[in-house]
């Protein structure tokens, strides 16, 4: 794999893991809602108003043009397992940014996950 398609395949997994957490703060900000046919139209208000669930739609929308561009000069068997790099931002970001828990079990898997990686980009 060249730096470009290295680049490009680490910059996609990062857009995407921005974008969920985006998407989380702006659920955050919102707050819990009962889902509703009466909520509908109030809450989907809410949601397209919402500045981080709008920049977390736009990470998704930049992401996949990286996608494409990535998945032009990496296989794709390549390419896919890396999102899984996706998990160990998300984790470590939602401990620092939400106080969310990371325990041990969570820890393991996400060496597991980093040892699949690590695998499949040395194949």
């Amino acid at each position: 794999m060249t730096l470009l398609s290295f680049a490009l395949v680490l910059t996609g997994v990062l857009l995407n893991a921005a974008a969920q957490l985006l998407l989380k703060a702006g659920t955050n900000a919102i707050g819990h809602f009962e889902y509703s046919a009466a909520n509908v139209v109030p809450i989907g208000l809410k949601v397209a108003q919402q500045p981080h669930i709008l920049g977390g739609l736009a990470c998704y929308a930049i992401s996949v043009v990286v996608w494409i561009l990535a998945l032009s000069r990496v296989e794709v068997s390549i390419a896919y397992p890396m999102l899984s790099l996706g998990y160990v931002v998300n984790a470590a970001a939602a401990y620092f940014l939400f106080g969310e828990d990371v325990n041990a079990m969570r820890m393991a898997g996400i060496f597991v996950i980093i040892v699949g990686v690590v695998l499949v980009a040395k194949s």
